[in-house]
């Protein structure tokens, strides 16, 4: 089935959560950090991982639902013995984008509850190309990128695994799981083909495959579907028979559009070894127009800072809705349902503040970029927002080219007597004749976020040149000109 009904094993995690719930609305006198900690105590001791995800809306499905209900729930309870989830990232770009992001986070959750994970990237897979929710085949890779793209993805997770140990994940929190980055090129790469097609493609069933969805509707298109990409399901299952045999993993993470793939790994598994294993979905984070956010559609909101600035993720998550902002904060951020209720309730208040917008681009800001990856995020808004002199003083020439990206840079020798007009004209930014000279006059120039009305002025140190060595220029609204002065 291409839709899975869970209903009941979903209801089963709701109930246990229900203590837990109505623990939360209990006012607390306890610090936001103490309080955190007792929260993932309440929540496991109320129905374990799967029913503190399942009110936070981070985990989808759970296939099967049947067996997950009857042994899934169990396995995870406290004091059991760690389990080990997984979760692959095909390397189709050299960066993970915002899409990727709940799947990190549902490792990240497993591994905060003590259980083991493995995040995998795809260097063999991404050759092939996934169908899942395509029209059309992916632009084919050469070995070469997919490896230049796969050393790239594993930078940004390893980031994301190493910043959440260092900034969410204190010495009291208890034991934190194991994780580990693992890239399926290195048994895939490896793998026979007639050793592959007499196993593994001995067990998955023609009708299976041919009945999925995606598999479907790239039949019927004029383009149709090559074999290639009619054999990913298979190699993300044999992904999932390999991790079992080799790292005992019992879990795989996916996004929803890869139930699919998910239940070929859980046939191929369960026929060859017998053993009960289970898969995971996140939900599918969109666009306002409905569009799933990733590469293919444009809209990619990248984890790499070469591609999307801390400056840049952070607006993108302070500009979310009201509407929005609640489940975003549930699902992007590990704080508690208690404070997030909290921060709602004092937004309703005082929703000119915009405190869960921030709140929500602060935590996953962090997550993404560390402590300085916020900071360089919060200067450049206080100096494009507030125009802040003080945090322009300390931005970084990174900082200033992340911010103005299509702003001309100029470098310039200030000679005895510069003008703000010389500047002007220097840089290239006003019209000669008089009509740069009444564009100044008229207050359609800034430096430093100050506007300048006398074009005869002499520039001075500290107030037009900062102590950095900078001036930034703004003529009319949207046009900036990031001047570097040299030999001070």
């Amino acid at each position: 089935p291409g839709k899975m009904a869970a209903p009941t094993l979903r209801r089963r995690c709701c109930r246990a959560a229900g203590l837990w719930g109505s623990l939360r609305r209990v006012p607390s006198p306890l610090p936001p950090q103490r309080r955190a900690h007792q929260q993932v105590r309440r929540a496991r001791g109320a129905g374990g991982l799967l029913a503190a995800q399942c009110e936070r809306g981070l985990f989808q499905e759970v296939f099967p639902a049947q067996s997950a209900e009857e042994q899934l729930l169990e396995l995870l309870e406290p004091g059991r013995p760690p389990l080990t989830a997984y979760c692959g990232f095909d390397p189709t770009a050299d960066s993970l984008h915002v899409g990727h992001l709940l799947a990190v986070m549902a490792l990240l959750h497993f591994q905060r509850a003590g259980h083991n994970v493995i995040a995998v990237v795809g260097g063999a897979t991404a050759r092939l190309g996934d169908p899942s929710g395509r029209e059309r085949a992916r632009e084919t890779l050469s070995a070469e990128r997919v490896q230049a793209h796969a050393r790239g993805l594993r930078a940004g997770l390893r980031r994301l695994f190493e910043n959440h140990q260092e900034l969410f994940w204190g010495e009291s929190s208890g034991k934190l799981g194991e994780a580990a980055l693992l890239d399926n090129a290195s048994w895939l790469g490896r793998q026979p083909l007639l050793d592959f097609l007499s196993g593994a493609g001995g067990l998955l069933r023609m009708g299976t495959l041919l009945s999925r969805q995606s598999c479907q509707a790239r039949l019927r298109s004029p383009e149709g579907m090559s074999l290639a990409e009619f054999l990913y399901p298979a190699l993300q299952a044999y992904d999932f028979l390999h991790l079992h045999r080799h790292h005992g993993c019992r879990i795989q993470l996916g996004g929803a559009d890869q139930m699919g793939n998910i239940m070929s790994g859980y046939d191929l598994v369960t026929k060859m070894t017998g053993t009960d294993v289970f898969g995971i979905t996140v939900p599918l984070i969109t666009s306002t127009t409905g569009d799933k956010l990733g590469k293919t559609a444009g809209n990619a909101v990248w984890l790499n800072r070469d591609k999307t600035s801390p400056f840049e993720l952070y607006q993108f998550f302070v500009r979310q809705q009201d509407n929005i902002v609640e489940k975003y904060l549930k699902l992007f951020t590990f704080l508690p349902l208690e404070e997030i209720d909290h921060i709602m309730e004092m937004h309703a208040k005082e929703p000119e503040k915009w405190g869960p917008q921030k709140r929500l681009a602060a935590e996953v800001t962090k997550l993404v970029h560390g402590r300085e990856g916020l900071e360089s995020a919060k200067r450049c808004t206080k100096a494009l927002y507030y125009s802040s002199v003080e945090a322009l003083e300390e931005m970084s020439d990174q900082e200033l080219e992340e911010l103005f990206k299509q702003a001309p840079s100029a470098e310039l020798m200030l000679e005895p007597g510069m003008s703000v007009l010389d500047l002007c004209r220097k840089a290239n930014a006003i019209a000669e004749g008089p009509s740069g000279y009444q564009k100044i006059t008229d207050g359609g120039v800034s430096i430093n976020g100050i506007r300048v009305t006398n074009p005869e002025a002499v520039l001075i140190f500290g107030q037009h040149i900062l102590k950095n060595g900078v001036s930034l220029l703004r003529v009319g609204k949207k046009n900036y000109y990031i001047i570097k002065w040299l030999q001070l």
